[in-house]
């Protein structure tokens, strides 16, 4: 059985199913929890799903996969004949996942090198995917690793919601809470930094602030070659005219991803969730 760097990741980095088939990248759910009931993210819960029960005011929380779901992960590696494993999950600032994924590794049959890529959606998707198109080509552990962080490093996300509640009940709002003070009378445009939700900019309306996610990806894409994802969730018509946009204005775009996201951003952001990731290639 030939040796090989396999790569896991987890569900927030929505990866297309197909994509996932190609590169042999195993992903773990994370949990969302609606009225106490705990479901699989993709597989028991969907983002039509958690729309309407954010709509219908049901509470819902979010929850990391146990270490115990790393170990049978890292163990069906082995078995299917890897020699390493690449572990790349979302921010460690958002989510224990990095800490359940660092706790398994620790008793795992094989070397394993847990990566917290301080993104999330397509953004450590792209990340992922480096790592899965090195380990491809014949590349070591290392080599997998140093893809994936560079990748990691030299993405960008920007983000739009219609409201901060969202953020602010689920703790993850970090440096944007300095916005929630002016939340009725602005629209926040955010962004990812260092692993955390940071404030970007402040404009009046939601027509502006898809606007200004459209004029930052291209600013931060150039010339140079680049993928580039569109996120939603609830607001397909809004990430479809945005991506037809992008695909006229980047010149170096190599892909173009427009998906909704899952459960678990979801539940963190709300409906109405407009995101742009670009990922020099």
């Amino acid at each position: 059985m030939a040796r090989h760097v396999a790569i896991i990741t987890d569900s927030t980095a929505y990866l297309p199913p197909e994509a996932l088939r190609r590169h042999r990248i195993t992903s773990v759910p994370l949990t969302v929890v609606v009225d106490g009931e705990p479901l699989e993210e993709g597989a028991e819960i969907s983002a039509r799903a958690l729309v309407e029960a954010l709509r219908r005011r049901r509470p819902v929380t979010t929850s990391r996969p146990g270490p115990e779901t790393f170990a049978a992960a890292y163990r069906a590696a082995a078995e299917a004949g890897a020699d390493g494993v690449v572990s790349l999950h979302l921010s460690a600032e958002f989510s224990g996942t990095h800490d359940a994924a660092l706790l398994a590794a620790a008793e795992a049959p094989l070397p394993v090198r847990v990566v917290d890529s301080g993104l999330v959606g397509m953004a450590l998707g792209f990340s992922a995917l480096a790592a899965a198109e090195t380990a491809g080509r014949g590349g070591t552990l290392d080599d997998a690793v140093v893809a994936a962080e560079k990748r990691a490093a030299d993405t960008s996300t920007y983000f739009y919601v219609d409201t901060l509640e969202h953020l602010r009940r689920g703790g993850r709002i970090g440096a944007a809470q300095a916005l929630l003070g002016s939340a009725l009378a602005v629209k926040p445009l955010l962004e990812l930094t260092e692993g955390r939700i940071g404030p970007l900019e402040k404009v009046r309306t939601s027509s502006r602030a898809i606007a200004r996610l459209e004029e930052l990806a291209v600013a931060r894409a150039g010339t140079a070659p680049v993928d580039v994802a569109v996120h939603h969730l609830d607001a397909p018509e809004r990430a479809r005219q945005l991506a037809d946009r992008l695909r006229d204005r980047v010149p170096g775009l190599r892909e173009l991803h427009v998906s909704e996201v899952g459960a678990v951003i979801g539940a963190h952001t709300g409906p109405g969730l407009l995101a742009t990731v670009v990922s020099p290639c």
